[in-house]
């Protein structure tokens, strides 16, 4: 319980696409993560998706749909079932909120750890 200071949270990694849980709340986790160049097409059978935009840009890509471009401020929840990819050509944070266990990649065989920090 208390403030947390997701800039600080941060500076504690430097891996992309390493997301990393700094809270939960309602079974779900917050995670922090920084990405850069391409995050593998994939969907989440069972969970919407959420993304907000904490600095750079992230272009959101769809198999069934135009690409999104989201910059810092933006939000986007991809729906259940739709195919996405999220991509960045310079480095860019973003918070996410998924349910805990739920594997960022919608595959626990191909899922990144979500260490605590």
């Amino acid at each position: 319980m208390g403030k947390i200071t997701l800039a600080e949270k941060l500076t504690r990694f430097d891996t992309h696409w390493d997301p990393h849980v700094v809270a939960r709340y309602n079974d779900n986790d917050v995670m922090v993560v920084k990405v850069r160049g391409e995050f593998p097409f994939h969907l989440h059978e069972t969970t919407d998706d959420f993304f907000l935009i904490l600095s750079g840009e992230v272009v959101m890509d769809y198999h069934d749909r135009p690409s999104e471009t989201l910059r810092a401020g933006d939000l986007c929840v991809v729906p259940k079932g739709v195919t996405h990819r999220p991509r960045a050509t310079q480095e860019a944070h973003i918070l996410l909120i998924e349910p805990t266990g739920v594997p960022n990649t919608g595959d626990p065989a191909t899922a990144a750890a979500k260490p605590s920090i």
